[in-house]
């Protein structure tokens, strides 16, 4: 393993970083990880990895295929490399989003079983919120933080709101709420200064009050599982520290829902303890492209394929 340990954290995407294909090959050269996948098809009692690897990409796009297939990917990934190269632990974890509960499991919070089977409940209720109380995303690029809050705040009202919902680098932030709150928004920020705003494809208004609908169900659901102490520091979305025990973990995911994913101040975070390298364990390289913007100098490692292991050699 050419990375040093104590330098590297291993980060976790989120919805978004799909793609049909995903975890094929890995199930191809090594057994043990291609029972993980039988494994998950039997949990869920669907073939999710026939999804994964074959598509049709519209159902792998539905949120409730999304989240448990991104996990899924994750943890084999997360479970290959700690075969191949046994004893190397990185410093900390985190992910985006979804990616916090595959980061939670990298951590030994909870079982692949436990989380299998929860991330699809969260698939299943955030569908669900968006079906009672559609509303919409955008992306805002070029504008600062404290400027989006501003237009946010000045294009809600009591009944339509918009917030912050996940700010992912500098200049790259996306918007959340009721679909009209949003539109006034995106042409609020164009006002304020934005190069670009653009919705985004979902009726899921995510990291917003309009998922408040299904809160206590989703409270209760992560209520439901064991947890244990993060054996690796876990930095949380909300709050961007480190999730120290089983109950700051299940306070997170369940704040979460409603709250702004604070990706850039996250890989500060991370880059304050010294983290020289990321690693991106699963579907994709989009945490990397966010977190060459937030942490310049650090090196990025894709994951999620046997030529990435081979990489890494």
């Amino acid at each position: 393993m050419k990375l040093d340990a104590k330098t590297t954290a291993f980060i976790f995407p989120g919805q978004g970083s799909q793609t049909v294909g995903m975890g094929k090959s890995l199930a191809g050269e090594f057994p043990e990880t291609k029972k993980l996948f039988n494994e998950a098809d039997s949990i869920l009692g669907v073939s999710l990895s026939s999804l994964m690897w074959n598509g049709p990409e519209t159902d792998l796009n539905d949120t409730v295929n999304t989240q448990p297939a991104l996990f899924l990917h994750s943890i084999a990934s997360f479970q290959t490399v700690t075969r191949l190269f046994p004893g190397f632990e990185p410093d900390s974890v985190a992910g985006h989003s979804l990616g916090e509960l595959s980061a939670l499991a990298a951590a030994g919070t909870l079982s692949f079983a436990d989380g299998l089977r929860l991330v699809r409940k969260r698939g299943e209720l955030m569908k669900r919120a968006g079906e009672l109380a559609p509303g919409g995303m955008a992306a805002v690029l070029g504008v600062d933080i404290p400027t989006l809050e501003k237009v946010c705040e000045e294009a809600s009202t009591a009944e339509e709101l918009v917030q912050v919902a996940n700010d992912n680098c500098p200049g790259q932030v996306v918007i959340s709420g009721a679909k009209a709150a949003v539109e006034r928004a995106m042409a609020g920020a164009k006002a304020a200064g934005a190069k670009r705003a653009l919705p985004l494809a979902v009726s899921i208004a995510a990291h917003s009050p309009l998922m408040d609908s299904i809160q206590a169900e989703w409270n209760q659901a992560v209520d439901s599982i064991a947890m244990n102490d993060p054996r690796i520091p876990v930095i949380g979305n909300v709050h961007a520290s480190v999730l120290k025990t089983a109950n700051d973990a299940r306070s997170d995911i369940k704040a979460q829902m409603q709250s702004r994913v604070r990706w850039t101040d996250s890989v500060k975070a991370m880059n304050e303890r010294g983290i020289k390298a990321f690693v991106e364990v699963g579907t994709g390289t989009v945490l990397g492209g966010l977190v060459k913007r937030i942490a310049s100098e650090a090196a990025n490692y894709p994951l999620g394929s046997p030529d990435d292991f081979k990489a890494l050699e």
